[in-house]
């Protein structure tokens, strides 16, 4: 009996543990970190202290998370709404309100204490960056401009893992962090694809709402081209090498393949492009970065 009851209860955290996961899609940390990892290399010089990488890595990890847990909190009624989000945990009753938001409290705290640890200067930029997270979540409802604040809320994390290490925040980690901003900010476009039916609906702002979908889909594009073009300054100004430039030609067969997969008149690929290419970028990103920053000091 004693058995079966634990069974039982190891059932209920890992479902407990797997809705969690799911509600503030842990997945998409991926998309952040890799850039974050390549500016703490760089800031270390090749590898940080074991206490730094911790740090960063835990901080890094709550602010997406607080990030996350907000948007679901504040968009709850949308998105049960939303065809499209509607069998999200909150709407569907998996978790609730009060769970999510001591959630949050504990992830704000985590994060803030995590800075802390770091240096004073990423302790005190904590507090303006969980403000930015908090405002993001309000803004489709007054303005296009939140897929640009999206892209800052990632770009956050290069220029936070060098603030940590280094305590300033020198002109190519700004471009590197505009590289971010440039893709996150392109794809989310390209995501809110699939709610413009809704959004026009409810009257929420989108840069397809607002502008059509064809200047949506090249605004993307364009914001994808410099993507490209601030990582090739950033390398060159840093500077990088071969192996690094080789990883942004990887990049940009990457982005070309997402938009072959979307065009005006079919967004039924979206979702597909979104998963299967941006984890991609971040991942070559990172690889042939390390690649390129170990062997430059080795030899």
């Amino acid at each position: 009996m004693h058995c079966l009851c634990c069974e039982i209860m190891l059932k209920n955290l890992i479902n407990k543990t797997k809705t969690l996961l799911e509600m503030i899609k842990f997945e998409h940390t991926l998309f952040a970190i890799p850039f974050a990892i390549i500016a703490m290399m760089l800031a270390a010089n090749v590898i940080p202290t074991l206490y730094q990488m911790f740090w960063i890595l835990i901080a890094l990890t709550f602010a997406r998370t607080v990030a996350m847990l907000w948007n679901r909190i504040v968009d709850a009624k949308i998105d049960a709404r939303n065809p499209r989000t509607k069998n999200r945990a909150i709407p569907k009753g998996l978790v609730s309100v009060r769970s999510a938001m001591v959630m949050l409290l504990i992830s704000c705290i985590v994060f803030v204490f995590s800075a802390y640890m770091l240096n004073s200067l990423s302790f005190i930029l904590s507090f303006p960056a969980l403000l930015i997270v908090f405002l993001y979540s309000y803004l489709k409802r007054f303005t296009w401009l939140s897929h640009f604040v999206l892209g800052f809320v990632d770009a956050m994390a290069p220029a936070g893992a060098w603030i940590a290490i280094r305590g300033d925040l020198p002109f190519s980690i700004i471009l590197l962090s505009g590289a971010v901003i440039l893709w996150v900010g392109g794809f989310d476009i390209l995501y809110s694809l699939m709610d413009l039916d809704f959004d026009k609906k409810e009257h929420l702002f989108s840069i397809p709402v607002i502008f059509g979908v064809k200047r949506a889909i090249f605004l993307s594009r364009l914001m994808h081209t410099l993507m490209v073009a601030a990582l090739i300054l950033f390398g060159v100004l840093y500077p990088m090498h071969v192996l690094y430039f080789t990883g942004i030609v990887f990049v940009v067969i990457l982005l070309v393949y997402e938009h072959s997969l979307i065009s005006p008149g079919d967004f039924s690929k979206v979702e597909k492009a979104f998963y299967e290419t941006n984890i991609g970028v971040s991942g070559i990103m990172l690889f042939f970065s390390a690649l390129d920053i170990f062997l430059k000091l080795r030899f």
